[in-house]
């Protein structure tokens, strides 16, 4: 068994962008409020924007999260994380699999899986995957097409693999407590912090509750 390219601390706070909740802000100002907060990782979660922006906002934000000493992936998007040199990529169950990414990013990077099943956590894990992305765990507003993941099924997704294991759908500082005891060593969030009008304030609370809920 290979040693995972990423540490359960770096997935403890994990936030995915999102440009909903912009207003007069850029997405590196708000970024940059998150890592002050105390984000552990970042994900660059871009559906309309064209390649050339994506790939120069790619880069900017990517030297941001260096400044902060923290992980950078892009979502599903192989080609720019491999062009930018991010520091890997997070894929869904319709995306590329696992083992081909792998193929494409090489050894070192990292590779998250989103999973909702053993099966494909499983799965996942076998093909190369360095953690999963587990939901949604909750209802959620974010993702129209999310389908929710019971308490149940993610604690046996937690105990079937060794990979490390993170919650994503619908997690709120008020909620996340609901999930200790499942195994998972953290928690993916978007409008939690994004979606806050302090979003520094914000991520400080959350970072507080997911600490006490994953211990």
């Amino acid at each position: 068994m290979k040693s995972s390219n990423t540490t359960t601390d770096e997935l403890l706070l994990y936030a995915v962008t999102d440009r909903a909740w912009l207003g007069n802000e850029t997405l590196y100002e708000q970024v940059e409020k998150s890592l002050k907060g105390g984000v552990t990782f970042v994900q660059l979660r871009e559906k309309k924007l064209d390649e050339e922006s994506f790939l120069k906002e790619a880069i900017e934000i990517k030297e941001l999260c260096k400044k902060y000493n923290v992980p950078f992936v892009i979502n599903d998007n192989v080609d720019i994380a491999i062009k930018m040199d991010a520091d890997g990529v997070h894929v869904g169950q319709s995306d590329m699999e696992a083992g081909d990414v792998r193929k494409k990013l090489g050894p070192d990077k990292i590779i998250g899986v989103s999973a909702q099943t053993v099966e494909q956590a499983i799965l996942a894990e076998k093909h190369g995957a360095d953690y999963l992305g587990v939901g949604a765990v909750f209802p959620t507003g974010s993702k129209d097409d999310a389908e929710d993941v019971p308490f149940e099924t993610l604690k046996a997704i937690c105990e079937a693999v060794s990979i490390p294991v993170i919650a994503i759908g619908g997690i709120t500082k008020d909620n996340v407590k609901e999930l200790a005891g499942s195994g998972i060593c953290g928690i993916a969030v978007i409008s939690a912090i994004f979606a806050s009008k302090d979003i520094e304030t914000a991520t400080k609370e959350l970072k507080v509750n997911t600490i006490k809920a994953v211990k």
